[in-house]
């Protein structure tokens, strides 16, 4: 299985970058799947400017066939994002936006942090999830600023909040697996 762990924040100086690489040094301790970061910040991507819809795969600007590219090889996703006005970043959406069959019958989670430890854009990314026919996963991580930052800013997280990293991989994995014959 390969797990791509999706940075979604683009925003200069985000708290989102330690919260994903913690993401990704927990993960990489384990042996039953290949995890990547892939950062929407560093994919250049513009504002959605493709003419035809992503569900019909006729991609016309060489950035979305480079994104294409970067999100098909994976059989799973974890999403790390924070929440901006109680939903999704808009650089996220925009990279979600982009593509349709790169992320059918995929697994995904979440790592979500903010002042609410992102509880609500979750939501919103699981009925994006839903309509993109990705699997959400239950189990999620949830980082609240009051608890996991100091002095919101610094990432420092609770030992709970590490061992909530488990049952996401075992999750993701599990489904992305289950889901593979609908790949094929």
């Amino acid at each position: 299985m390969k797990i791509a762990i999706i940075l979604g924040s683009t925003r200069p100086g985000r708290t989102g970058s330690p919260v994903a690489d913690w993401v990704l040094e927990n993960a990489r301790r384990r042996t039953d799947a290949e995890f990547e970061l892939v950062d929407v910040a560093k994919q250049n991507l513009p504002l959605l400017d493709e003419p035809l819809p992503p569900s019909l795969g006729k991609y016309s600007k060489d950035h979305t066939k480079a994104w294409s590219a970067t999100i098909a090889p994976f059989d799973g996703y974890i999403f790390v994002t924070a929440e901006y006005n109680h939903s999704v970043p808009g650089a996220l959406k925009n990279a979600i936006d982009f593509l349709y069959a790169e992320w059918n019958n995929k697994a995904c989670g979440f790592v979500s942090y903010g002042s609410a430890g992102g509880t609500r854009v979750v939501e919103h990314l699981r009925t994006i999830a839903a309509e993109l026919q990705m699997a959400d996963v239950r189990a999620q991580v949830f980082l609240p600023f009051d608890d996991e930052f100091s002095d919101d800013q610094d990432f420092v997280p609770t030992d709970e909040a590490t061992e909530a990293l488990t049952p996401l991989f075992d999750q993701v994995i599990a489904w992305a697996g289950a889901l593979k014959p609908l790949r094929s």
